[in-house]
């Protein structure tokens, strides 16, 4: 439920930002006199990408989130794995002392395996 928590507050930290960041404005490069360089409006003879161009951007950004949103995962689960298998040694040393409990090994062998655990 954290991963989930963190998600989302990644994601609506990430909207935030590019709307502060990236405010809907004219581009620069209609301002001003273009020298006939046909920059703007038009500027692939009339013919443009139409509204091909506006679906394309959406899935490539939409693309783009997944693949963040599934890198953040990724990341998230490998921290986890590498916390899991570190805390293995304790275990270890518990069968140890288990073992040494119920009388299998002396006491000499279980100092000798301990320092090798420890």
């Amino acid at each position: 439920m954290k991963t989930i928590n963190a998600l989302t507050a990644g994601i609506i930290s990430a909207m935030a930002l590019s709307i502060v960041f990236f405010p809907s404005t004219q581009a620069l490069a209609q301002w001003g006199d273009n020298q006939g360089w046909y920059m703007g409006p038009g500027m692939m003879g009339g013919w443009g990408m139409g509204w091909f161009g506006g679906i394309f951007m959406m899935i490539f950004w939409v693309l783009i989130l997944v693949g963040l949103i599934f890198l953040i995962k990724w990341l998230i689960q490998s921290t986890n794995r590498a916390k899991a298998d570190a805390g293995n040694g304790n275990r270890a040393l518990e069968i140890l002392k288990e073992r040494y409990a119920r009388g299998e090994i002396d006491r000499a062998e279980f100092e000798e395996k301990k320092k090798v655990l420890v």
